[in-house]
């Protein structure tokens, strides 16, 4: 069976590259990143200035999967790779919870991100901590 995503967006980010990022979106302090959402697409973003937060869905792009146990940030024990914030996994799909902190058009400006300039945006929702905060 294959699965075939098309591409919503893309994130402009000043980070060219991973290694850049910091380990998880929250640790990006201020930042401000963009989110240019394809004009196709863009009728979709109507109301989404409701939300303080929304969770975005991207493929990362420049990752290689590199097995199903591998070292996780800071740590000399493997685990799987189920049980890791890796970007490294078979299907490389990153979640991120962002700030937004406005909408331009066809472009949400968002904090709290950790992508590298060119990610591929595949789906954004809102966050509504009711229904997805668990504690």
């Amino acid at each position: 069976m294959d699965i075939i995503y098309k591409p919503i967006g893309k994130i402009h980010s000043p980070y060219a590259r991973k290694e850049e990022t910091p380990r998880q979106g929250i640790l990006a302090g201020d930042i401000e990143f963009r989110i240019e959402i394809f004009s196709e697409f863009s009728e979709g973003l109507n109301g989404i200035e409701r939300y303080e937060y929304l969770i975005v869905l991207s493929h990362f792009h420049k990752s290689v999967f590199r097995g199903l146990k591998i070292f996780p940030h800071g740590s000399s024990e493997k685990r799987g790779v189920f049980a890791t914030r890796s970007p490294n996994h078979p299907n490389p799909i990153a979640f991120n919870v962002v700030k937004l902190i406005k909408r331009e058009g066809n472009i949400l400006v968002v904090k709290e991100l950790d992508a590298i300039d060119g990610t591929p945006v595949l789906d954004i929702k809102p966050f509504i901590p009711s229904l997805d905060a668990k504690f």
